[in-house]
């Protein structure tokens, strides 16, 4: 299998941090590309329309997208414990979760895609309102990080895990941390993960082929 990937990407080190949960990484043939939202690549384009990453191509030509599709595929190679809970109400709390820690990344990308604009284009409102949905967001996970923490990791605690990896990431100065501390305690034990330590994010040095962001 090729996974499109970046190591810049929540939605990318989402799906790898699934992968290496359940234990099907070394079975990924990483395929590194860059995140614009200003080109797209034909290698990419030829299997996924929208040119997104992460996309994931099976070895009968079968692509997949985007990271939530992906990760539950994965969680259907391995005969352990499931990142998607088959138990109803367990089931929904884990999409739930997963729901707002796509949500925290996907307002986490429109804010760095607007800081990233030269002035006097970029919006000043639209960075505030980004602002204060994260803010809304991290206090809303703070009253919840108990439950988290009583809950066996599943792809809830995945995707608000890198959320809020990628926050520190690309807003360290924001200190998401303060006046969170239940938040910040249970965050570190994500951290803590192989599966996070195996995926952190980085800067590649080198210029790899450009793919359109989200995924």
């Amino acid at each position: 299998m090729k996974l499109f990937w970046s190591s810049r990407s929540p939605y990318v080190r989402k799906v790898m941090v699934i992968a290496h949960e359940v234990g099907v990484a070394h079975r990924l043939t990483i395929v590194p590309v860059t995140v614009k939202g200003t080109e797209i690549v034909e290698q990419i384009i030829a299997v996924n329309p929208f040119g997104k990453i992460p996309t994931l191509l099976l070895d009968d030509g079968t692509a997949i997208y985007d990271s939530p599709v992906i990760c539950e595929y994965l969680d259907g190679l391995h005969a352990g414990r499931r990142m998607f809970p088959a138990a109803r109400e367990a089931r929904l709390q884990a999409l739930q979760n997963q729901a707002i820690g796509d949500a925290m990344m996907d307002t986490l990308i429109v804010w760095l895609g607007e800081t990233m604009r030269a002035q006097p284009d970029h919006s000043a409102p639209r960075i505030a309102v980004c602002r204060h949905k994260m803010a809304k967001a991290l206090d809303r996970l703070e009253a919840a990080a108990p439950v988290l923490a009583a809950t066996p990791f599943d792809i809830g605690h995945a995707a608000i895990g890198t959320a809020l990896s990628y926050m520190g990431f690309r807003f360290a100065p924001e200190g998401w941390r303060s006046g969170r501390p239940a938040l910040a305690a249970w965050y570190d034990t994500f951290a803590a993960r192989p599966s996070a330590k195996a995926t952190e994010f980085y800067v590649e040095t080198a210029a790899p082929v450009a793919a359109t962001a989200k995924g």
